[in-house]
């Protein structure tokens, strides 16, 4: 019995952790398309009309929200949600709605993380679509 218990006290837990984050927002996505409505099936006369126009970015985006909103429930890191949302040209304004907080809090909340990731060098150059509306927050 002493070895289970030091065990349990002492083996690197950090892959088991990781593995469980990722689980956890696998199902975050899983729930935000529920609540969608779910997802069109591939090849369906629904899915090509979401593929060719501005539906389908509309249900990715809407998508990426509910995900972040489920993500801060659940208190899972929402930094990967956040990446995509600013990726998809969401912007500060939107992300804070969505998370119940000003602007300028989800600013000074997530602004550096997410600009780390997409900016790792500090060049300015976000490496794609992303919001141009931090002018004011810096």
């Amino acid at each position: 019995m002493d070895q289970l218990m030091n065990t349990a006290l002492t083996v690197d837990v950090s892959r088991a952790a990781q593995a469980a984050e990722h689980a956890a927002a696998n199902e975050a996505s899983q729930q935000a398309d529920l609540l969608l409505g779910g997802r069109p099936v591939p090849g369906s006369a629904q899915w090509q009309a979401e593929q060719d126009g501005p539906v389908g970015a509309q249900r990715e985006v809407a998508a990426q929200l509910l995900r972040f909103r489920i993500e801060l429930k659940t208190g899972i890191d929402p930094t990967g949600s956040l990446i995509g949302l600013r990726r998809w040209g969401v912007t500060w304004e939107l992300i804070a709605r969505a998370a119940g907080i000003s602007r300028q809090a989800a600013h000074e909340r997530w602004g550096r993380r997410v600009r780390q990731v997409l900016d790792p060098y500090g060049t300015g150059e976000l490496g794609g679509p992303v919001a141009d509306d931090e002018k004011d927050l810096r």
